[in-house]
């Protein structure tokens, strides 16, 4: 019988330093590698995703393996993806160490080139992870678009990452991040996360980003075309959408028809509309 997630031994930090002396790892900003050391932050994360013993999660950037724990006994199954062939090759005997090894895929491969195909017949429910900060949009935006089965996730991301993925219109930080993460879900700021729980300790604080999956805002006008209309919209974020999107629709006053007949004013800006607004524009446009 497995351990709790509450119960069992999980890595701090002198058992990370350890490891990381062991494979003589050195945390890379070009990884975008920090790994979690506090025990109490990973439980925390476990408990926010509220994951079900049906869950199987996907888990990107596994690092040393200090969510991975916690995540194992909570889950039916978790598939880690990783891309240090070094800390993949480590994760599975980090797991059978600490006895939750049974119900642990670990992948070596890049998150952002992934699909359902790669994960060794596993379908997951639940994306859960401490994300590299320089990818963490990138790998969030394709992992919703690669795995529909994708029902909710809890991320870590740098604290500015998650104040633009949760804006809403109007923010100063609303933007195509924003936007396109509103296309596959409800996504919303779900606490704060202070530096001293990483090693390294990073300059920036982090945040955490909850996702609940919902049905797209369209079912006439595609993902891709809908983006294309956040794209020219946010590409000069300070123009009217009549001419932000003149080379979009074809001309300015093309423009104005497809926005007007959407029920959008052709003086607002990108900023100003949310996901369903800009699935209309694309709706209205021949």
């Amino acid at each position: 019988m497995r351990e709790t997630g509450w119960m069992m031994r999980l890595l701090g930090p002198a058992e990370i330093r350890i490891l990381a002396n062991k494979l003589d790892i050195r945390p890379t900003k070009k990884l975008g590698q920090n790994f979690v050391i506090d025990g109490g932050t990973v439980r925390r994360i476990v408990r926010v995703a509220d994951l079900s013993p049906d869950d199987v999660v996907i888990e990107v950037g596994p690092g040393l393996g200090s969510l991975t724990l916690a995540l194992l006994p909570s889950a039916s199954h978790v598939v880690a993806v990783e891309i240090d062939p070094v800390l993949s090759a480590q994760l599975p005997i980090t797991a059978a160490d600490h006895g939750v090894a049974d119900n642990l895929t670990v992948i070596n491969a890049d998150a952002m080139k992934i699909g359902l195909s790669d994960l060794l017949g596993h379908v997951p429910t639940a994306l859960v992870a401490n994300l590299p900060y320089n990818v963490a949009v990138p790998v969030v935006l394709h992992l919703l678009e690669e795995l529909p089965s994708l029902r909710k996730g809890l991320v870590m991301v740098q604290s500015e990452v998650a104040d633009r993925l949760a804006a809403g219109p109007g923010s100063k930080v609303y933007g195509v991040p924003s936007v396109k993460a509103a296309w596959y879900a409800d996504v919303r700021r779900a606490g704060p996360v202070g530096r001293t729980v990483f090693w390294p300790v990073p300059n920036v604080d982090s945040g955490l980003v909850s996702l609940v999956r919902r049905d797209p805002p369209s079912t006439t006008a595609s993902r891709e075309e809908v983006f294309k209309v956040v794209d020219a919209a946010f590409a000069q974020r300070r123009k009217t959408l009549r001419a932000a999107l003149a080379s979009w629709a074809g001309s300015a006053a093309q423009a104005e028809t497809a926005l007007r007949a959407a029920g959008v004013d052709p003086s607002a800006r990108g900023e100003q509309l949310d996901i369903h607004a800009f699935a209309r524009i694309a709706e209205s446009h021949p």
